[in-house]
């Protein structure tokens, strides 16, 4: 029985992809900050809950060893954690610059390096990503979040390199829109009340982004991962959701000048 670890897991896309891999018989090991306050997902056959907080190196240590020692093998880490910090660079404190940071990248990196002397010693395992088409293109007012992906993109694509010499995979993971909770607990909106400049902007931007739908659905994309894991390619990315597919071809399509422009008149005009 093949075994993923999913960080992330208490909500939205960690949640539903770690049901689904359970449904595919994989073994799954669920982190989460407070798996205490989990209630479904303890419950079902072949999911394990454990403590981590991508945040807190001992907590990372801590989990990586006894998930190692209690499944015996890790084939897959999905590095799922993450949340988005919104609205204007110049209103952001820096606290909420230092811990976007922290979850989304070197959370993200001290989860990988916590598990690679396991994949290492194996020659074999996965690393999967969780990026977004925020890691390709950008939109306004969401500078923060987007620098964390475009970070995550560089990271992982290099780190192919050196891995795959290995026997490591790494791939990267590119939603669009989710309809999850990610613009509920896992959206924070960075606003100073001294700095009225960017309201309107930021009321454009508010419009803009509800007027574009719900997304898809976290099942989907779990979906989505799951083909990533198994499809058994050697292929980097994975741009999952209608959405993400064409914005994507529009920024290819269009050209840097022309598609920012064609952004700032969608979401700003």
């Amino acid at each position: 029985m093949k075994s993923i670890v999913i960080t992330g897991s208490s909500s939205g896309i960690g949640k539903a992809t770690a049901k689904y891999f359970a449904e595919k018989g994989w073994k799954v090991a669920a982190t989460m900050r407070k798996p205490e306050k989990e209630t479904e997902l303890g419950n079902l056959d072949n999911i394990s809950l454990y403590q981590l907080d991508v945040t807190d190196q001992a907590s990372i240590d801590a989990a990586a060893s006894q998930i190692i020692s209690d499944f015996g093998s890790v084939d897959v880490v999905l590095n799922n954690a993450g949340y988005g910090l919104i609205g204007p660079f110049e209103a952001a404190t820096d606290e909420q610059i230092r811990y976007q940071f922290d979850v989304n990248v070197f959370g993200l990196m001290a989860v990988t390096k916590a598990f690679l002397p396991h994949f290492r010693a194996n020659k074999a395992g996965m690393f999967l990503n969780v990026s977004s088409i925020g890691g390709l293109i950008t939109f306004p007012l969401i500078s923060l979040y987007h620098s964390t992906k475009w970070a995550v993109e560089g990271f992982s694509e290099s780190l192919a390199y050196e891995l795959g010499e290995l026997g490591i995979q790494v791939k990267l993971i590119e939603p669009g829109g989710v309809a999850t909770d990610f613009g509920g607990r896992s959206m924070v909106l960075a606003m100073d009340e001294n700095l009225p400049d960017y309201n309107e902007m930021v009321a454009k931007m508010q419009a803009a982004m509800g007027s574009t739908g719900g997304g898809s659905t976290a099942e989907f994309l779990a979906e989505g991962i799951y083909a990533a894991t198994t499809d058994g390619k050697k292929q980097m990315r994975y741009i999952i959701g209608p959405d993400a597919e064409q914005t994507w071809a529009m920024r290819q399509q269009a050209g840097d000048d022309q598609f920012i422009a064609g952004m700032r008149q969608r979401m700003l005009g």
